[in-house]
C-alpha cells in the first residue's frame, strides 16, 4: 500500500464549513481511500464531517493531507485541486 502527503492552502471563502466540507467529505468517501487531514497539531479522518468541522479550517489555512491506498498520489492530487478551488463562489 502506498501513501501520499500533500500540503495545500484552502481556497474556499468560508473555509471547510457547511457546503465545502460536505463536498470534500463526499470526494474523500468516493475515492475509497483512507485520508487524514491535519491543521497544525490537530488531525482528523477526512471522511468524517464532524472530524473535519472540528478542525476549524478557514480560508487561507494550510492543511496537510495524507492518503493511503493504491493510486494514493492521484487521489491526493485530486483532493488538492478540490481544496484549491473556491466552492463558495457563485
Amino acid at each position: 500500500m502506498s501513501e501520499a502527503t500533500r500540503t495545500v492552502t484552502v481556497a474556499s471563502a468560508s473555509g471547510l464549513h457547511a457546503r465545502p466540507a460536505s463536498l470534500f467529505v463526499q470526494a474523500v468517501t468516493t475515492s475509497g481511500h483512507q485520508v487524514t487531514i491535519a491543521k497544525g497539531d490537530k488531525s482528523a479522518n477526512a471522511g468524517s464531517i464532524l472530524g473535519l468541522l472540528g478542525l476549524g479550517v478557514e480560508n487561507g489555512d494550510e492543511v496537510t493531507l495524507t492518503v493511503g491506498g493504491d493510486n494514493a498520489d492521484a487521489v491526493a492530487d485530486d483532493l488538492v485541486t478540490f481544496l484549491q478551488t473556491d466552492h463558495d463562489a457563485a
